[in-house]
């Protein structure tokens, strides 16, 4: 994968900064393994260092799907598999309008939280219960601790029963839920 052939196609190949180009239509053989790294943070790394030009890692995430054999970065006439710590993406901001949460991720993906793009609750590595939220092509966003704060913030509790509270919100019409709290027993403390 020649990445400076790939900056300079950058404009024709995406119609501008960014677009996503039609990673469906795409199949080649997986060529093999690239030393490529996205941290859980979202930091991309190649042979251990940090990428030094942002727009490096944004090309290279318009070319990201997850596929049978893991997260690879397809081209029409290559397919290279690189490893993903966590999630591929972050949501790094959310914004509430039109009867919808909206977030944004570390690469300018826009993904509207609904029925389509659904917020679940899994865990990290570290065994930490994060929200997540599909993206595109089989992608995923963890949630960045100051945006599900800031939906923690005006989530709203409904009874689940069995002892059960559910900490959620609602965007385009449905509950999305964002965690559990189990209520304490009553009785004396010992």
């Amino acid at each position: 994968m020649n990445i400076d052939r790939l900056l300079q196609q950058h404009g024709t190949l995406n119609e501008g900064a960014g677009a996503i180009p039609p990673l469906e239509q795409w199949h080649p053989e997986l060529t093999g393994d690239i030393n490529i790294i996205i941290r859980a943070d979202g930091s991309w790394w190649h042979e251990g260092q940090p990428f030094a030009r942002p727009k490096v890692a944004r090309l290279l995430a318009t070319l990201l799907r997850l596929d049978d054999e893991g997260y690879c970065l397809v081209t029409p006439a290559e397919r290279w598999r690189i490893e993903v710590e966590d999630l591929p993406l972050v949501a790094v901001a959310a914004d509430f309008r039109d009867d919808a949460w909206w977030f944004t991720t570390q690469f300018e993906d826009k993904v509207r939280l609904d029925a389509k793009h659904p917020l679940s609750v899994t865990l990290t590595p570290q065994g930490e219960a994060v929200p997540q939220l599909p993206v595109r092509f089989g992608l995923a966003a963890r949630l960045h601790r100051n945006v599900y704060y800031q939906l923690v913030g005006v989530a709203e509790s409904r009874d689940v029963g069995d002892g059960t509270t559910e900490i959620g919100l609602m965007s385009a019409g449905q509950w999305f839920a964002l965690g559990q709290l189990d209520e304490e027993p009553s009785g004396e403390a010992p």
